[in-house]
């Protein structure tokens, strides 16, 4: 299968594209090499679903059918390395609220009905149990201590990022497991670049309040037509730096879901006519 990708640098091609059978899916070197995880983010190849869920959707709510979408499940599963039973997942309304995942929570959101709302992002330090979260361009971030062995797994959209959500959960790695900030390994997930990402004023008034005046040179741009490019990457990147991650511990995407619309689903680049793609985090048992 001939995968064709737009890099933002493609002399430094992270993260590494993985195939299994036909499932395409996509891990970060530096996450494989603490030894402790399973990971992946999904692609659009290798699934069964069809036209414009063409063909991994992950999402059961945007109108695919329904068992398509737990194919698409059993084939991620296989190619990743984790059981559906073992499944997590979000409940995505773009807050910077972080949930302590427990082994009651097994099953919650695929198997099982959650029992909780506003989730965006998760933690756990319980062994066998895979933290799930999903993306059309907004950004993924992993975090993995391999000291404490403890995982988070964090949707951060532009609202999640003015709450510094990725900081949040970092807070809460402490508070609930000991992890230091600097023994943390973190990753950036495929999503929209800063050259596609065009947003108003009151977005980036939001930012400005959010970070530093000296940070936003690189953050954000003004055009001539008074919108601005807003840089999602470089905003989580400075979170963590905030939270106290050392910065050769952070791995960027280089990887954009909006300029890679048939390798990924992209909000932006389809009008919102698409599926799910997918996070997958857990601790090897």
């Amino acid at each position: 299968m001939q995968i064709n990708i737009n890099w933002k640098d493609s002399r430094n091609p992270i993260p590494q594209v993985r195939q299994k059978g036909r499932v395409v899916y996509l891990s970060y070197p530096s996450l494989e090499e603490t030894g402790i995880v399973h990971h992946g983010f999904s692609t659009r190849l290798g699934g069964v679903s069809e036209g414009i869920y063409e063909s991994m959707n992950l999402s059961f709510s945007r109108g695919d059918r329904e068992e398509a979408v737990w194919e698409n499940y059993r084939r991620i599963a296989g190619a990743v390395g984790f059981d559906l039973e073992s499944v997590v997942t979000s409940d995505q309304t773009h807050t910077a609220n972080v949930r302590v995942v427990t082994e009651e929570d097994k099953g919650r959101g695929l198997i099982r009905p959650r029992e909780y709302q506003d989730v965006d992002g998760m933690v756990t330090n319980v062994p066998g149990i895979t933290l799930v979260t999903f993306y059309a361009d907004c950004v993924p971030l992993y975090l993995v201590d391999p000291v404490q062995r403890a995982i988070g797994l964090v949707h951060s959209g532009w609202k999640g990022t003015v709450g510094k959500i990725g900081l949040e959960a970092v807070r809460v790695m402490e508070r609930e497991y000991g992890t230091d900030p600097k023994n943390l390994t973190a990753a950036i997930g495929p999503s929209i670049c800063q050259d596609c990402y065009e947003v108003s004023e009151d977005v980036i008034e939001e930012f400005q309040e959010a970070f530093p005046e000296e940070q936003w040179e690189n953050l954000f741009y003004r055009k001539p037509d008074g919108k601005y490019q807003l840089n999602l990457w470089e905003a989580n990147r400075l979170i963590f730096l905030e939270a106290g991650l050392g910065p050769e511990k952070i791995a960027l995407p280089g990887l954009c879901t909006c300029c890679n619309p048939r390798l990924l689903f992209s909000h932006r680049a389809s009008k919102g006519r698409r599926g799910n793609l997918a996070a997958f985090l857990a601790l090897k048992e």
